[in-house]
């Protein structure tokens, strides 16, 4: 049966028509000049891939995304750099106190060359030149003595283990330990006497 043609089984029924689109005639093999009637499958719609126009999940636009994702960069970079910054002072921390824990231990040893020297046994000899190493490898790392007689009293720095006077304006008389800083920190307090300053009329005097 070929195109066009119609069929009626003589009951009066409507006749069946049958359109051919195929752009090949399978009767001849040859190419049609005009596709039948109706589109054919070379001339449908081509087919939109929607995932090539698909927009993101949440609505944004792709530069909205972008200044989203730059957005999520920088706060990573700030952690990380904050995260150096804590392990760096944590790192300058422990030594602090590893070297706060050594010095605590030679402070004994600081006070018996203290000693020493009040007997005048570091004016000469070898027991001299190793207290002075010794006292300058310590400075280096930042250990400073302090307490002297006639500085300014302070609770603070000092502990008074005898008061003299009437306590107005009290300094320090005698210093029976050394104070010492590591720094800035206090790692011990001065042991003194504390006692008052002397008058003005006998500075004057002295003058």
């Amino acid at each position: 049966m070929t195109a066009g043609s119609h069929s009626s089984n003589g009951s009066g029924e409507e006749p069946v028509t049958v359109t051919d689109r195929r752009r090949i005639d399978p009767e001849t093999g040859e190419v049609r000049d005009e596709p039948a009637a109706g589109p054919g499958p070379a001339d449908a719609e081509p087919v939109v891939d929607e995932s090539d126009t698909e927009q993101p999940a949440d609505g944004a636009s792709p530069d909205a995304r972008l200044v989203e994702l730059t957005a999520d960069l920088q706060r990573e970079r700030a952690q990380f750099a904050n995260f150096r910054r804590r392990a760096a002072e944590e790192k300058q921390g422990s030594v602090a106190y590893g070297k706060q824990i050594l010095i605590d231990k030679l402070l004994p040893v600081l006070d018996d060359l203290d000693r020493a020297r009040e007997h005048g046994d570091l004016e000469t000899g070898p027991l001299r030149a190793v207290a002075d190493k010794l006292a300058a490898v310590l400075n280096a790392e930042g250990l400073k003595s302090f307490g002297a007689a006639g500085d300014e009293f302070n609770p603070e720095l000092h502990e008074a283990v005898q008061h003299d006077g009437t306590g107005d304006h009290p300094v320090i008389g005698a210093v029976y330990r050394c104070g010492y800083r590591l720094g800035e920190k206090v790692i011990r307090t001065a042991m003194v006497t504390v006692t008052d300053p002397e008058p003005a009329g006998d500075q004057t005097g002295a003058q």
